[in-house]
């Protein structure tokens, strides 16, 4: 009984040793390839010498479980002091100090500490992204030397919005009507700065019109409306590319994706919804290509890509615009009650479309006709581009965003008109 005890006790900490003795491989060949060149015995650590130093790392912290937390923090203590040694000594050659290798045996120890306390996974992983990032030496420095000064202030500030700001809002209803979540208010800074650095990046990587498109495209198919917040911005700043086409094409792609959720969430009203979007859906991909015609005639001349890849104050104000628009949708629910059960769907999603399909799901099957909750959605996304149109003037002005609301009044047109219809042949 004791020796079966004793193997499988051994047999434990077998994947935690053989993961942290992978995590120093993984480093160590990384590092014995960079210092490939050089000559025999000048070399402080390759690959054997980091793969030991996983394995050791994951060797005092069986000790910690096993053994002695004690004796593992004076082994732990004396493996670290004697890399630091071996380091910080004075090279032959001054040339020839290099922190880097210094901090990845240093990594690779505690990663190996890391795999021998139970997360043998994380540590792989984590030797693998530290691997890809001494492995993209030049090109990381390639980027760094690449950037601007405002550049690197836009990164900084995006760090602290998404980093140090979110995480630590309380994900939870208050205020009036407990409509605000601060949380999810505040992860719409988050949406409408990051598309606007998704695309920047773009445009640097492919070019304005590519760049462009491509955050249209990928943007519409999550939150069309943060897009048009961050494209607007830049059409009052008079910054290039096609703009107005992204525009467009995110709130045409909006039209596919609400079509697409419906189906798979809601079944039950996909046809009749799919019937009243396909008009509007029709109106806002040929908008889409009138606004791409014009774009492409008033491109001229290639402007440079601008300094600052995303601007706050509009972020700022479309949270305010959301914030409103959820205590307006609150306050209607609290008078109205939730007796109707189309109009309470229609108000869940006036301003997120995504909203009120998840809420029809959550609803008993019975509880509204299909062909009413489609037309309810419908009406849903009407709402949503008349505020979408809203927030291109506002973001834009009249001058910088007429275009854009232009060919967002198109498909928002026909889309009231189909609704309207679809209202009258419910009734009758």
């Amino acid at each position: 009984m004791q020796q079966t005890r004793d193997l499988l006790l051994a047999t434990s900490f077998t994947l935690p040793l053989l993961a942290a003795v992978a995590a120093g491989l993984l480093i160590g060949i990384e590092r014995g390839w960079r210092q490939r060149g050089e000559a025999d015995g000048t070399r402080v650590a390759g690959v054997r010498t980091f793969t030991l130093i996983g394995g050791a790392g994951g060797l005092v912290a069986v000790i910690a479980r096993s053994l002695s937390p004690l004796v593992a923090a004076v082994v732990a203590a004396g493996v670290t002091t004697g890399l630091l040694v071996a380091f910080l000594r004075r090279p032959a050659d001054p040339a020839q100090r290099d922190a880097t290798t210094m901090i990845a045996a240093l990594g690779a120890f505690l990663l190996g500490l890391l795999a021998g306390a139970g997360q043998p996974a994380l540590a792989v992983a984590g030797a693998a992204l530290a691997t890809l990032v001494l492995a993209t030496r030049k090109e990381t420095h390639r980027l760094v030397g690449a950037l601007t000064a405002q550049e690197v202030q836009s990164l900084a500030r995006f760090a602290v919005i998404s980093g140090a700001v979110l995480p630590f809002l309380p994900d939870r209803r208050m205020g009036p009507y407990e409509a605000w979540n601060p949380f999810q208010l505040w992860l719409v800074v988050v949406f409408v700065t990051g598309f606007s650095i998704v695309g920047y990046i773009a445009n640097r990587l492919v070019g304005e019109k590519k760049g462009t498109i491509a955050t249209a495209l990928i943007g519409g198919a999550y939150s069309s409306t943060a897009v048009t917040a961050a494209l607007a911005a830049k059409l009052r700043d008079g910054e290039p590319g096609p703009l107005t086409t992204g525009i467009a094409l995110a709130s045409a792609v909006m039209y596919l994706r609400v079509a697409l959720l419906t189906a798979v969430l809601a079944p039950s009203a996909a046809v009749p919804l799919a019937i009243l979007l396909a008009p509007a859906t029709l109106v806002a991909w040929l908008a889409a290509g009138v606004a791409w015609r014009f774009d492409s005639r008033a491109a001229g001349v290639k402007s440079p890509v601008p300094g600052k890849p995303f601007h706050l104050l509009p972020a700022l104000g479309f949270l305010v615009a959301v914030a409103g628009a959820a205590l307006l949708v609150r306050w209607a629910q609290a008078d109205i009650g939730e007796t109707a059960g189309a109009w309470s769907l229609f108000l869940a999603g006036s301003f997120d479309v995504d909203t009120a399909i998840v809420t029809l799901a959550s609803l008993p099957n019975d509880a509204i006709a299909p062909r009413l909750a489609a037309v309810a959605l419908a009406g849903t996304a009407a709402v949503n581009m008349a505020f979408k149109i809203g927030i291109a003037i506002a973001n834009a002005r009249w001058s910088g965003g007429r275009n854009a609301a232009l060919a967002l009044l198109a498909s928002e047109t026909v889309l009231v008109l189909t609704v309207a219809w679809g209202l009258v042949e419910f009734a009758t």
